[in-house]
């Protein structure tokens, strides 16, 4: 005889399943054993592939919209650095209807104000340099291709593959002899060297880099430090030319001859800043002409 163990009675129980309205019921079974008053559930189910691609869509609409949205708030933000400029300290109706874009400019503190110029000290800033083609410092082709060349550079054409944010305003400058160094602020500065009919335009680096600046991977760019300086600034709107430039140029020099603090720098260039995009009203354009000078006493 074979001995009769008291073993727990296993059942096996079908489970209903409830069809979703509208759809047809899927391949899904249930399996539920008891053991010692134990339920165990087992379901296995499959997905159509319409059903995942589906979920698909809509998880990459998920996050279409996320970056849609961060996008929106970054462009949002830059625009509005355009549409709500700031204003500097206007001293006639002409600068006050001027405005200049919100975006880091280099550091200065004003010494002293005169009718005609004001007196500034500017803080070290660093530059990225590049020789332009051309003999007029304000001639649209030669300046495109120097400011294209360095705008690749800020914007990730460097050692770091890194963008660096825009500065203002854009400088233009001229120097009278050889071995002037390069002066002024933000973002493009133009120098003419020597004799050589060739002129360079600058960048100014966003201050938060200091020395420690990616370099550039084109060869025609360079990077300096602009030491500190003191410079007259004349600011006027509208669009800027060369012959305007030269006027504007010997109507400082005439009136710096005046002060009794301050004398041009030996030496010195003609500095222009111009402060705005392209597409702004000639009345609502800054722009400054600029000559370094030193203490009368020194």
């Amino acid at each position: 005889m074979f001995p009769v163990c008291n073993l727990s009675p296993l059942s096996l129980q079908p489970v209903r399943v409830v069809p979703i309205p509208g759809k047809p019921t899927r391949h899904s079974s249930f399996l539920s054993v008891t053991n010692s008053g134990e339920r165990i559930s087992t379901r296995k189910s499959n997905i159509s592939p319409f059903e995942s691609r589906i979920s698909l869509v809509f998880a990459l609409a998920s996050q279409a919209n996320s970056l849609s949205q961060r996008l929106l708030t970054d462009v949002a933000a830059e625009t509005a650095k355009y549409l709500f400029p700031k204003r500097f300290e206007s001293r006639n109706l002409e600068e006050a209807l001027m405005s200049v874009p919100d975006l880091e400019t280099v550091v200065f503190k004003v010494l002293s104000r005169r009718d005609q110029y004001e007196i500034r000290e500017v803080e070290p800033y660093f530059v990225a340099e590049a020789t332009m083609p051309g003999k007029r410092g304000f001639d649209f082709n030669g300046a495109s291709q120097s400011f294209n060349v360095l705008a690749e550079y800020l914007f990730g054409k460097n050692t770091k593959n890194e963008k660096m944010e825009m500065t203002t305003p854009v400088f233009t400058s001229k120097n009278q002899s050889e071995g002037v160094k390069m002066d002024m602020t933000t973002p493009v500065l133009t120098t003419k060297i020597g004799d050589q009919d060739k002129w360079r335009m600058s960048f100014v680096m966003p201050s938060k880099y200091g020395a420690n600046l990616p370099l550039p991977k084109d060869s025609s760019v360079t990077i300096k430090e602009v030491p500190r300086k003191i410079v007259a600034v004349v600011s006027f709107s509208g669009f800027v030319n060369d012959e305007q430039i030269k006027q504007r140029e010997l109507k400082l020099r005439e009136a710096l001859k005046s002060d009794s603090q301050f004398k041009i720098k030996e030496g010195t260039s003609i500095e222009v800043a111009q402060y705005n995009p392209p597409f702004t009203l000639p009345f609502q354009r800054r722009n400054e002409i600029a000559l370094e000078v030193e203490w009368n006493n020194k």
